[in-house]
Parts: structure tokens; sequence; C-alpha cells
């Protein structure tokens, strides 16, 4: 039995802060790829959804391949060492990526590839990273807190992600896209610093030396309520990923067809359209959290797929992106998107065993990693052939799918546990 730590208030919103600046990391790179692949790399518009789609879905694998095993590794060594390691490896990459184009020079090689390489080893550092940080906050909570400290790492999430988008790609137009991106390094730079001083560990360290692969299959198979919030993970997890990249790529190539609307100031107009659904995430997560305390994760679950879903087919109905018409479903997303962010974390640290629980959040992220391998490989092809507005439509009948899987289930009953859960 290890020894564990007593959690402060200063432990916990440490994590906290780690939260907003893993999503500040993240959504940074995301946010500004299309922009930069346009202005920086010049690439044209007839396969800018196929490359812009392709590089995400490369950081993708090495996510989907690792992440389940990251999680495996946490359980037997801790969550801190990993997270300071990977948080170093990001912070070099994001020193590289925007100049990987001198750095192609320098070794006669294709900038283009420089860019991938650099993204699939910035991602397998922020691997590292972000699902630790959704493990700890299990650790850090109890059933009777979880809800409400899940909500508050919730807003934090969608504070670092609004803060990018509001925030941040706006400044692009006034010191470039590079001095943007370099934020970045800095962001990596401070999370290894407050992993390494700030956080205590208190998992329940894992005794066996491999994978438990056949606990987590024994628990899939009991827990009903585990295996639909991995199916929405798969689902649901890739959504903001669709919005930041498709809607940023779809907002920056729509100005070539305007003479007097330049692609930074489109790509500030995506900013702040994807940034208002962080807004609408943030206003709304506290209100998640009484539902979800309310009526159980699982009706918390199906409510937000509804909306997230009906935002989704809503995009297809927009012509002009750069209109004030786009706020209409991008609100609809928010709302649904705080929903599907809170309600499947709780169903996977309520039923996941102490022992494994970073095994089994890591089998959670990893159906969230196919997920959006799969949902950006076939969005990228659908905006290259059909529109761009294709990615949205295929998402948002996605999320109608399994919303309505869980309603001729049953799911939609308001038990919180799964012995009582309808088969």
């Amino acid at each position: 039995m290890n020894k564990r730590p007593k959690i402060l208030e200063g432990h916990l919103n440490t994590l906290l802060l780690l939260v907003a600046l893993v999503m500040i990391l993240m959504t940074l790179i995301l946010a500004t790829q299309p922009l930069f692949l346009r202005q920086v790399l010049a690439l044209g518009r007839e396969n800018a959804g196929f490359v812009n789609a392709n590089i995400q879905v490369a950081t993708e694998v090495i996510e989907m391949v690792l992440v389940g095993y990251l999680g495996y590794l946490s359980d037997r060594f801790g969550r801190i060492p990993i997270m300071r390691y990977g948080f170093l490896l990001a912070a070099a990459m994001a020193l590289i990526i925007p100049f990987c184009g001198e750095v192609a020079v320098v070794f006669g090689v294709d900038a283009l590839a420089v860019y991938y390489l650099s993204r699939v080893l910035m991602s397998l550092g922020t691997t590292a990273v972000w699902p630790q940080l959704s493990t700890m906050t299990g650790d850090y909570s109890t059933p009777g807190n979880r809800t409400r400290i899940l909500a508050r790492a919730g807003f934090m999430t969608a504070f670092g992600a609004t803060l990018v988008y509001a925030v941040l790609v706006q400044l692009t137009q006034h010191v470039g896209v590079r001095a943007i991106m370099l934020l970045a390094a800095l962001v990596a730079l401070a999370g290894a610093w407050l992993v390494r001083d700030f956080l205590v560990e208190n998992a329940q360290l894992l005794e066996t030396g491999r994978f438990p692969l056949d606990r987590l299959l024994t628990l899939l198979k009991r827990e009903r309520a585990l295996r639909l919030s991995f199916l929405a993970a798969f689902a649901s997890r890739n959504d903001m990923v669709v919005i930041g990249l498709f809607l940023m790529t779809w907002f920056i190539y729509f100005s070539d067809l305007l003479p007097d609307v330049s692609s930074e100031a489109a790509a500030g107009q995506a900013g702040f359209v994807i940034g208002f659904i962080g807004v609408v995430v943030l206003i709304s997560i506290p209100v998640w959290g009484a539902i979800t305390e309310r009526q159980g994760p699982i009706r918390a679950l199906i409510i937000g797929l509804m909306l997230s879903g009906v935002g989704f087919l809503g995009f297809g109905f927009i012509v002009n992106p750069l209109s004030w018409w786009s706020l209409l479903p991008a609100l609809l997303v928010g709302l649904g998107q705080a929903g599907c962010i809170l309600a499947p974390q709780i169903l996977v640290m309520d039923h996941a065993e102490a022992e494994i629980s970073g095994s089994v959040m890591g089998a959670f992220n990893t159906a969230g990693c196919i997920g959006i391998v799969f949902f950006l490989q076939v969005g990228g092809i659908l905006f290259d052939w059909i529109g761009p507005t294709a990615p949205f439509l295929f998402t948002g009948l996605a999320n109608l799918a399994i919303m309505v899987y869980g309603l001729l289930g049953g799911w939609y009953a308001p038990q919180t546990t799964s012995n009582n859960l309808p088969t």
C-alpha cells in the first residue's frame, strides 16, 4: 500500500492551472497551423484540407499508439515524471516549428516534412502530459466532490482554448504568426516548472510489471457505463479539433474570394467564432455540473450529444462563414461540447479501479484518439472533394447517431451507478 500525501488546495489549484496551460499549448499550435502553412509555407487551397488534416492525423496516431501505454506507466511510476519530460519535449519542438523553413534549408530537406516531424514529436510531448492531468484530477478527488472538481477542470480547459482564439490568434494580425507560435515554448517550460515544484503524487501505484489488459477488458465487459463513455470519447472528443482545424481553414481560404479581406483578418474572424464557442463552454460548464449531479452523467451526455450534433449540422447551412450567422450553430456546439467534456470523464473515474485508473483513462483517451484520426481523415477528404461544410455535417451526424444509440439502449435513464444501469 502506497503512502499517499495530503492534498492541499494549492496542489489542486496548480493542477487546474496546468490544465489551462496544456490546453493553450495544444490549441495554439493547432490554431496557427492553417495560417502558418498558408503564409509561411505557401500551401495552396487545392489540397489545404487534406494536408492540414493529415498533419493532425499524424499527431493523433502517435497519441493513439502511446496514450494507453503512458497511462500504464503512470500507474507504475507516477504521473509527475512523465508530465515533466513531456512538457520539456513539447517546449523544444515549439521552438523549432516556427522556423521549420530555415531548418529545412540548413539540412536540404522539404520544409513541410520538417513541420510534420516537429509536430509529431511535439504531440509525443503533449501526449505525455494531458492524459496524466485528467488522471490526476481523479487522484485528487473523491466521488463526493468529483463532479465539482471536474467542472472546474472543464472550465480551465475551455478557458485555455478560448484565450488562444479570442486573444492570441487575434494578435497574429499585429505581430505575425511566428511570434505567437513561439509563446507555446514559454507555456511548455512554465508547465514543466509547475509540475516539478508544485504537484505531489497521490496515485495508488500498480505493483505488477505488465499492462493490466485482462483487468481492463473485464472491467469494460462488466461496466455498461464505461462502454458508453468510451463510445462517447470516440464520437465527440474530435469535436473541437474539427472546429479548430476545418473552421479556421475554411475562413482563411474563403477570404481568397473577397479582395478586401486578408487571410490574417479571416483567421481573426475564425478565432472570434471559435473563441465564442469557448466562452459558451466557460459559461455553461457550471450549469452542466449541476445537471450532471442532479440527473446523472448519462443523461447529461445524451443532451450534450444532441446539442452538439444539431450545432454541427447547422454549419452546413452557412454560405458565407464570415457572416454573423456562424455564431448560431457555434452557440449550440459550445453548449453541447460542455456536456460532452464533463460527463464521459465522470463515468470513467467513477467506474475505474483505483490501481489501474491511469490504464483505464489511457484506454479511454485511445478511443478518443481513434475518433479524432477517423473524423479528421474523412473530414479532410470531404473538405477537398465536397466542400468546407462537409466535415461539420459528418461530425454532426455521428454525434446524433451516438445519441440515438443511447436512447434506443435506454441509457437516458437517470441512474448514476453501473449496478442499476439498463441492459
